[in-house]
């Protein structure tokens, strides 16, 4: 009898701990689980917040581009400037770039006609300044201009990468769609353009800008 007691007892236990095993497997699973889930929903909201960061920016400017002192050494280039002034999404805002335009023509499927010129851009900057002192910064990609060799106007499509800046902007992000309209106003004594009278508008979406209303909340 106490024989078969004990086998019950050491069956008995057998099983309690088999059992032990398996809810101790399955509450740590649990566990890992609902980590797992934590941080897949952390991932989410934050794509969430990220997207809802991204701003659509549209900015209208004119003003003026001439040949730039400033010399970025390209090869076979010309070095631009230019001098804008505009209002749009992000405020009131004046706007200097410096571009290096090839002074050999390039193709392009938007300008190919009998009189048309396009002209690759391969460098250039900008720097953004806005009514409250923030600037935002830009890095050219890609683009070039398209010259009507008939009229001597100038359509011009300039990808840039932003960079950052100060005040709001510090922790800029975006890529800005710069399109412009180009026409001639003086030529040099030999011909050749070199002052002209620019309109057009950036287009994109920035992330990363801080309030307005707490241009250095980026910096506490």
């Amino acid at each position: 009898m106490n024989t078969k007691i004990a086998r019950l007892e050491g069956d008995t236990m057998e099983r309690l701990t088999t059992i032990g095993t398996a809810a101790t497997a399955l509450f740590r699973s649990g566990k890992g689980l609902t980590k797992h889930l934590a941080v897949v929903a952390l991932i989410l909201n934050l794509g969430v917040v990220a997207r809802a960061d991204a701003k659509s920016v549209k900015m209208t400017f004119s003003g003026t581009s001439a040949p730039s002192t400033i010399n970025l050494q390209q090869p076979d280039t010309s070095n631009d400037g230019d001098n804008f002034a505009g209002q749009g999404t992000l405020g009131s805002f004046t706007v200097t770039n410096v571009r290096a335009i090839a002074n050999s023509p390039g193709t392009s499927s938007t300008c190919s006609g009998a009189n048309q010129l396009f002209l690759p851009e391969l460098a250039g900057a900008g720097v953004f300044r806005f009514h409250d002192g923030s600037l935002l910064e830009v890095n050219l990609t890609q683009g070039g201009d398209c010259i009507d060799l008939t009229t001597g106007e100038a359509h011009c499509s300039l990808t840039f990468q932003i960079t950052g800046g100060t005040g709001r902007f510090l922790h800029a992000s975006g890529v800005l769609t710069m399109t412009e309209t180009v026409v001639t106003v003086a030529a040099d004594a030999l011909g050749n353009p070199v002052f002209f009278a620019a309109t057009g508008q950036f287009a994109g979406t920035i992330s990363g800008v801080a309030s307005e209303d707490f241009p250095n909340r980026a910096k506490e």
